[in-house]
């Protein structure tokens, strides 16, 4: 019953939302409702977010660690970000239609051929002031660890654009983050069932940390490993455990 009640919840505020996002595009500026949608969506499933730092709000590479399909709800809803997701999510039943929504930038991760093009598509997103959320992790496999920040998706921000910057973020969901994570072979479906099913709200903090510029990181996979360690610094400061720093490939 409660996995029923939260997806109505959900539903309804999508069927809400969707029509006032049409009409605001017909006027200049951002739609904010994707951004509201995701933030109601996220308190329907349970997330309960906390925000510490301060978030650019604009012309904006975030950075988090990841750790379940959650993560989009919390940091969607917290900021007026438009996400790089895997390009098979482009074509799952409403779900790939509700992020084309939101100008979801879509990435084959595994063709090398085709990381050029897609560096040069979120850089160019990135040149119009957009805020952009990339999960360099390119997986929510390490559960609550965090995995390597793979380098390649950074080569949109060389040569550096000017006033864009890579701002690092740590997810946190404390002692819940193992028993919410994506990880192993657990099916999408199954996982999402089940963390909407329990008892309960997860509490999850979203710190915001320093900027980085890229003109004084110098090089992607610099900049990559230093965003990757400050968020592990973060997760560490306040009890998190996560695997020592790798080195970027």
């Amino acid at each position: 019953m409660r996995l029923i009640v939260r997806v109505a919840a959900i539903a309804a505020g999508f069927i809400v939302c969707v029509p006032f996002h049409y009409l605001w595009k017909l006027l200049p500026g951002r739609s904010p409702w994707p951004q509201m949608f995701l933030g109601w969506a996220g308190w329907c499933a349970g997330l309960r977010v906390r925000t510490e730092g301060l978030a650019l709000g604009d012309h904006v590479l975030f950075v988090p660690n990841h750790v379940t399909w959650l993560d989009v709800l919390a940091l969607g809803g917290a900021t007026p970000a438009i996400f790089v997701s895997r390009d098979d999510v482009e074509g799952w039943p409403l779900v790939g239609w509700a992020a084309g929504l939101n100008d979801t930038l879509y990435v084959a991760r595994q063709s090398r051929r085709e990381v050029q093009g897609q560096a040069d598509r979120l850089r160019r997103a990135l040149a119009a002031g957009r805020a952009v959320a990339l999960f360099p992790e390119g997986t929510t496999e390490g559960g609550h660890e965090v995995l390597p920040f793979r380098p390649s998706l950074f080569a949109s921000l060389f040569p550096p654009l000017e006033g864009v910057k890579v701002q690092p973020v740590a997810i946190d969901y404390g002692a819940l983050a193992e028993e919410i994570a994506w990880a192993g072979a657990e099916p999408a479906g199954a996982n999402a069932k089940r963390v909407m099913s329990r008892k309960g709200t997860i509490p999850v903090t979203l710190r915001f940390l320093a900027p980085v510029d890229p003109h004084v990181a110098g090089d992607r996979k610099v900049l990559a490993a230093q965003a990757q360690a400050e968020v592990v610094e973060s997760l560490d400061a306040f009890g998190r455990g996560a695997e020592p720093l790798y080195a970027p490939r």
